[in-house]
């Protein structure tokens, strides 16, 4: 199944205070998606040490290449809020089961997708949602703001900006609109 971004500020708005009021570790995960366009198995396991100052810090699971990354500055509001007072080694999305070995694990994806399909009906959002929605939200939002296709093709990682446009749902939704606004031949009776 195919996922969508969220494409209106006011879900985006609407997802992050049901989930805040809910749970500040839920807000958390779905802030650092929205802002920094990270896959979800970058964003489970980063831990309190890997924000430094204004930037985060990590190896991608993925590519195995370390990233660093700016925070904006909504983000790094939160962040420092969330984390004032926890250890280093904690990490920023905890579960509540541990380990055999009665040691702090992440939440799994399984878990994080239910916390967005959750908020998504929590808040009578209806389009397809998933983990990948995050990362996809933050691209489509970067695209809006700035349309370079380029450097989101960068930050992605991606081989082509076709490819970085179908990711973030742009080519479905001018597909979609020119479909609406195609003219129809005078005369046609409906």
């Amino acid at each position: 199944m195919r996922v969508e971004p969220i494409r209106e500020d006011e879900w985006v708005v609407a997802f992050a205070e049901y989930l805040k009021k809910k749970s500040e570790r839920n807000y958390i995960m779905f802030m650092i998606g929205v802002y920094t366009g990270l896959r979800i198995s970058d964003i489970l396991p980063l831990r309190v040490a890997d924000v430094v100052g204004s930037h985060m810090v990590l190896v991608e699971k993925k590519t195995k290449k370390q990233k660093r990354i700016i925070l904006h500055p909504t983000l790094k509001k939160a962040l420092n809020k969330y984390i004032a007072d926890k250890k280093k080694t904690e990490l920023l999305i905890p579960s509540r089961e541990r380990t055999k070995t009665g040691r702090e694990k992440p939440i799994s994806r399984h878990t994080a997708l239910y916390i967005l399909q959750e908020a998504a009906a929590a808040v009578g959002y209806d389009e397809r949602i998933g983990t990948h929605s995050l990362r996809k939200t933050f691209g489509f939002r970067h695209y809006q703001q700035y349309k370079d296709v380029a450097e989101l093709q960068i930050i992605f990682n991606h081989d082509s900006q076709y490819e970085t446009l179908k990711y973030i749902g742009v080519m479905s939704e001018k597909i979609e609109q020119g479909i609406v606004k195609m003219k129809d031949p005078k005369g046609l009776l409906v």
